[in-house]
């Protein structure tokens, strides 16, 4: 990666966890010289980030003012990087429930619906994808597991034949990398929540709409119970 690239990522990155852990309240500016990150940004950098920032909802470039911080209402929730940053925080649980209140409401639909709609190539990318949670499921902190379940989870909300599901494919596959990244997923992959990603697969093949969505709510409610178990592990610790 270019050197400038390199520092316009890790502006961003720094900038943007200290809007999300509230190191910046809304209305305070975020300066060039930040004593609150210790960044230290050329225009061309700053320039660069604050654009990503301003797109995710997180400021608006007020002339003479330069980057203001807006509430979080008006952040870009669904934004991957957002999503990313506040696994990163202090919000981690509260990012975690919030994503699971969402799957438990899109995910199971979309199971249901891919047993309508979908395509042989969609049932051969879902089985495909199991298969390799299921070979790799003593390694489910690594990047072939890791792969194969944003793949499934992905492929899933396409095969919906809803372009609104779809478009959550990102944000599904942020939190699944960001829960790994935080060291927030078991090494070894829990036996159930494998075998449920298997069921999906054979109720979409086999058009049954019912049993999909069945077992794609028992593998949301699965991911939530064993975030929070990690979670308390790790403040009882």
């Amino acid at each position: 990666m270019p050197e400038h690239a390199s520092l316009h990522q890790q502006v961003l990155d720094q900038w943007g966890m200290a809007i999300v852990e509230g190191r910046y309240a809304p209305g305070e500016r975020v300066a060039l010289a930040d004593p609150v990150t210790g960044v230290d940004a050329s225009r061309t950098v700053a320039r660069e980030a604050t654009r990503v920032l301003e797109a995710l909802g997180m400021v608006t470039v007020r002339r003479r003012m330069g980057a203001v911080v807006n509430p979080p209402q008006h952040w870009n929730a669904f934004d991957p990087r957002l999503i990313f940053w506040r696994l990163r925080s202090r919000d981690v649980a509260a990012q975690l429930h919030w994503i699971a209140q969402l799957r438990s409401a899109v995910e199971p639909m979309a199971a249901a619906l891919a047993a309508e709609v979908s395509t042989p190539q969609q049932w051969a990318a879902l089985t495909e994808a199991a298969i390799t949670m299921v070979a790799q499921a003593r390694d489910a902190t690594g990047a072939e597991y890791l792969a194969a379940d944003a793949a499934f989870h992905r492929t899933l909300l396409l095969a919906s034949g809803n372009p609104m599901f779809a478009a959550l494919g990102g944000s599904v596959e942020a939190v699944l990398r960001g829960r790994t990244a935080g060291g927030l997923m078991p090494t070894v992959a829990d036996a159930q929540a494998v075998r449920l990603h298997c069921d999906v697969a054979a109720a979409v093949a086999a058009g049954d709409a019912a049993a999909a969505e069945r077992a794609m709510r028992g593998i949301v409610e699965e991911a939530d119970q064993a975030a929070r178990a990690v979670l308390e592990g790790l403040d009882q610790a």
